[in-house]
């Protein structure tokens, strides 16, 4: 007998809000498994607290954000993600399971949607959380401010659901941005257009410094990575110890799944003072032990820099504006990282900082490919809060350090 459908995810909900969920979910193995997991659990805006996993069973304790509405509907929604990205259960008994690889690597269609609309305060916070609660993921935006305060938004989207080029799904999609906008929205369009408007470019001369270099900035987090292997006869022992951030077990299995690392056994634990430990029993594609020294070091020192600084955030002059720039780095399947354009959008609200301008592009910095975001402020408001006060502000904001 295969594995039963409904017990590939199992959610037992707290009946405490200060006490963690906890998920469990068991179907077959798969390089990169716990990444795609890790991914869905932070589109929901869920905190991992706890984690342990071994081949075909993983559980996490979870905590969702407060300000989320959780009901039955949205737990459902998120149980059918997770059982989507698990590979088939009768992998388990000879049958491929990497029909879930194939379609992810699937040219996904793009479409636009063209929002005219009136400017007023926190307009683009609002549209990206309406975004976020449909399921339509933000792959490239221009939002532009005319003098006479209206403003056109061209959103480049994808539909997690697949169902934007229906008309149920477009008018769901229009009724959602009323129901938020009201009167302040003027027409809204929403058409299929190419994938080559997403695609990525060489890193921009125009880029800060503070953005293409690798320089380190704003943490105190000090990050050890060591690896053993004489600990199991199968297996390296990765060791992490570091501060929590949102999203960090989703950058270390990013990272893994870059590498092509297998994690066979790991454990995961949040103590006092935000500090994290985690266990890691990984081997490589082939099924053996990292035993090349070379190897060893470039995997450490690269689970090292991502965990210090997972995105890059400068506030920099151009010309006589100021613009804030945000950049993270890309999977090698494509994949951007969660929400940030949604905490950007945020973080600027609550700091009483209106958008004047913002891009969102892919550049290859270095050897990687990154999702930039760049952010004109507005002249008026950009001048009464300073760039620091701004660029600490979205930096907490999306590494989940601190509210502003």
């Amino acid at each position: 007998m295969g594995i039963l459908h409904d017990d590939v995810v199992i959610i037992n909900q707290s009946k405490n809000e200060a006490e963690p969920s906890v998920i469990t979910i068991n179907c077959p193995d798969k390089t990169g498994l716990g990444c795609d997991l890790c991914r869905i659990l932070l589109c929901f805006g869920l905190t991992i607290v706890r984690g342990d996993g071994k081949w075909c069973y993983i559980v996490f304790w979870v905590i969702p954000k407060p300000i989320i509405k959780w009901d039955t509907c949205r737990w459902e929604l998120l149980k059918n993600r997770l059982i989507g990205t698990c590979p088939s259960c009768s992998s388990a008994f000879g049958i491929s399971y990497y029909s879930s690889e194939l379609q992810s690597s699937m040219v996904t269609d793009v479409f636009l949607i063209k929002l005219f609309c009136y400017d007023r305060k926190g307009l683009s916070h609002d549209v990206t959380a309406v975004f976020s609660k449909l399921e339509l993921n933000i792959k490239k935006v221009k939002v532009s401010t005319t003098p006479v305060g209206t403003v056109m938004n061209l959103f480049f989207v994808t539909d997690t659901r697949e169902l934007l080029h229906t008309k149920m799904r477009q008018e769901e999609t229009y009724e959602a941005l009323v129901e938020v906008m009201q009167a302040a929205i003027i027409s809204c369009n929403i058409e299929k257009v190419g994938p080559e408007v997403t695609a990525c470019s060489q890193a921009s001369p125009f880029l800060s410094s503070a953005i293409t270099n690798d320089v380190v900035l704003r943490t105190s987090n000090n990050v050890s990575v060591t690896m053993d292997n004489s600990f199991s006869p199968a297996h390296t022992l990765v060791q992490i110890v570091c501060q929590d951030h949102k999203g960090l077990l989703y950058d270390i299995m990013r990272t893994l799944k870059d590498y092509n690392i297998q994690i066979s056994y790991g454990r995961f634990y949040l103590k006092q003072g935000r500090k994290c430990e985690i266990d890691l029993f990984i081997t490589q594609a082939d099924g053996k032990k990292i035993i090349d020294p070379s190897m060893q070091r470039a995997l450490s020192s690269r689970l090292q820099m991502e965990l210090l600084q997972p995105l890059r955030v400068a506030v920099v002059s151009r010309g006589p504006d100021t613009e804030l720039l945000v950049a993270n780095p890309v999977e090698l399947s494509s994949k951007g990282r969660p929400l940030v354009f949604h905490d950007i959008t945020l973080a600027l609200n609550m700091l009483n900082t209106c958008i004047f301008l913002a891009e969102i592009g892919r550049h290859v910095i270095g050897d990687q490919e990154w999702e930039v975001y760049r952010v004109l402020l507005d002249e008026g408001t950009s001048l009464s809060t300073p760039r620091r006060k701004i660029e600490e502000g979205v930096w907490k904001l999306l590494m989940g350090w601190e509210q502003i």
